[in-house]
Formats: C-alpha cells, structure tokens, sequence
C-alpha cells in the first residue's frame, strides 16, 4: 500500500501485516467515536521499523465540526508475532484544518433576501448595472425620465443592470418554466390584467393587475400565466336531468303464443 502523511518528513513503507489491518484499525476508532463519523480510509504511514514496527492509519472524520481533521490509529505487532495491537486512538488536524476559509468580500456573500429592516446596502461607485443619469442608456422612455441635470436621480441602470434583471424575472417564480405557468390557460401576454413595463423591457415583462391572482403586484414574464387570466373559459355546467324516459318496446304477453308444458313429464338428460 502507498504510504500518505500529513507532515513534509520523508514516508516510509509501513510493515506490510500492519499495512493490512485496515480493517483492526477502523473498529478502533469507531468504538472511540461512532461509525457515523468514521470516513474513508487515507493511507497507512510507517512511523518505525525496528523490532517493533509501528504504522499508523489514518481515517477521514465525517462529523460536521471536524471539516478536515482525520482519525489516527497506531497499530504494531512483535516481528515474530502476526498478531496486531493497537496503541492509540486520536483525532488529528489535516492539511488546512485549522486555517479558516478564504475571505470572502461581504458583497460576494450577500444573498437574495439578507437585507432587513435598519439594514444599509451601499451600492459600490464602479458598480456596472448602474450609470450617470446623464449617460444615455440606450433605452429613450428611460433616458427622456432620467435627463433631469441636477433635480432627478443622479445614477439609472445601465443596459447590463436590465439585461441582468430581466433574465432573473425570466427564470424567476413568474417566469414561463413555472409549473403554473405550463398549467395556465394562457399567457400573460394575452391577458387583460397585464401591465407591461415602459421602455425597452416592455416586450418582455410586465406586472399583474389582477387581485385574485397569486402574482398580483409582482413583475412577470410575458410568456407567464395563471388560472386568473382574463380570457379564460370556464367548463359548461352539466344539463340538468329532467323526468325519466324509458324507450322500450311495449311487449304484450296476452298477444303472444305460448307452448304448453307438461311438468309431469321428466326431461330428458342432455347428452
């Protein structure tokens, strides 16, 4: 077996019975911890080879506040002894164990839904979904609003900052991969409660003006839809049943020949 080890030391070949107690080893440190937070096994490391050779094993712990760390097990055996013992049992830091995890900016770790009452987001000034009010955008509804020099807002979202927020409306919950929207009997598009948004997203989102429809107050994708749209047909009711009619023939049993029958007589057996 190849020899692993968590140090920069030179890794020797473990004594080859002891290499195989992989299995001696495991037991031991389950009944330390649990099976439940003993991993795979790592590798086997030599740690001497005089008269009484020492190998040490080396376990991956699975529990949840051990990211890293490893179980060893030393084991040894006399050289003219088969049998194998164990000597301890400990848990040990890995590779990086003990080092926290790369820094993260908080912007790069901000997720949907984190900023909450009280709570300040401060935009960066480079941020690129954002531009002077002054800049042409590339969408004329926005830039007639935003051309206000000096009274109206001082930045407005670039073309990316739209694309990047119609594309998140359009795989959304309102977007057309909803299973609601595959079970609608149309599309918001076609739907007399649609808003659609000014400018250059008006060909693909809009907001829902209908009260009774679980999107109302919320931007949608135009290929949206729900069972509140405004076109659709509800099933024609059953007609109700009115009095029973029997269409059979009238059969007159006074007007029909009937054969008479002997029953004194025993019928004949069928063959």
């Amino acid at each position: 077996m190849t020899a692993t080890g968590t140090d920069e030391r030179p890794v020797r070949a473990a004594d080859s019975v002891l290499a195989q107690a992989v299995d001696l080893a495991r037991r031991a440190a389950e009944e330390e911890s649990s099976a439940a937070h003993v991993g795979a096994h790592l590798g086997c490391d030599a740690v001497s080879d005089d008269d009484s050779p020492v190998a040490v094993h080396l376990f991956d712990c699975t529990a949840a506040a051990y990211s890293g760390w490893r179980w060893s097990v030393s084991v040894t055996r006399l050289l003219d002894d088969p049998r194998v013992t164990v000597d301890e049992v400990v848990l040990q830091p890995g590779d990086g164990a003990l080092l926290p995890p790369p820094w993260v900016p908080w912007s790069e770790r901000l997720q949907a839904g984190d900023l909450g009452v009280g709570d300040l987001l401060p935009t960066a000034p480079d941020d690129d979904r954002l531009v002077p009010a002054y800049v042409a955008t590339g969408d004329p509804g926005l830039d007639e609003l935003a051309y206000e020099l000096g009274l109206g807002r001082i930045r407005v979202m670039s073309r990316l900052g739209r694309t990047d927020a119609a594309q998140r409306w359009h795989d959304g919950p309102t977007g057309p991969d909803n299973p609601m929207a595959r079970q609608a009997p149309g599309q918001c598009g076609t739907c007399g409660f649609y808003l659609p948004l000014d400018g250059s997203l008006r060909a693909m989102l809009g907001a829902c003006g209908n009260e009774y429809s679980p999107s109302d107050g919320h931007v949608v994708d135009v290929e949206y839809g729900c069972g509140a749209h405004s076109e659709a047909v509800s099933e024609p009711e059953p007609e109700p049943l009115t009095s029973v009619s029997y269409d059979t023939e009238r059969y007159d049993v006074l007007d029909a020949e009937i054969e008479p029958v002997d029953l004194t007589k025993d019928s004949e057996p069928e063959t």
